[in-house]
């Protein structure tokens, strides 16, 4: 069974996403919060990598192009979320994410669920931007119906 390019860059943004911030926590450097904004880097590149898959196989058709790079984006946040889900109760639970959120744009203490939930919907807002930026940055290949 061959697993589509979506799946595979979807899986590639968590694999990637988890070893940069394990990396991060690692080296001391998880309480910086501008260094958790390099993880769009890897986003842009698995959905490029995806729409210049979909443009070599001649597949221009500019809505399911548009539907297969959101899918890439939304695969790698949705098993993001459910890593971070799975490492913060490991560490702790909520006094881990107690420890993320101080750091973070979160006021309070929100709980692992509401912590979890905020960042799937912020992350579903940056697969939409980066989707359609690419979309933008690769327009002339494409063909409207």
């Amino acid at each position: 069974m061959k697993v589509k390019k979506e799946i595979k860059n979807g899986y590639f943004i968590f694999i990637s996403i988890g070893t940069y911030f394990l990396l991060m926590e690692f080296l001391g450097l998880s309480n910086l919060f501008y260094l958790r904004l390099f993880n769009i880097v890897f986003i842009v590149y698995a959905v490029n990598d995806t729409l210049k898959s979909r443009i070599a196989h001649h597949k221009q058709n500019f809505l399911s192009n548009a539907i297969a790079a959101l899918t890439t984006s939304v695969v790698g946040v949705f098993l993001s979320i459910v890593g971070l889900l799975i490492y913060s109760y490991m560490r702790g639970g909520d006094t881990y994410i107690n420890k993320l959120s101080e750091t973070f744009l979160f006021g309070g203490h929100p709980s692992i669920n509401m912590y979890c939930f905020t960042l799937f919907f912020e992350g579903i807002a940056s697969s939409v931007i980066v989707t359609l930026l690419l979309m933008l940055y690769h327009n002339n290949k494409f063909v409207a119906d």
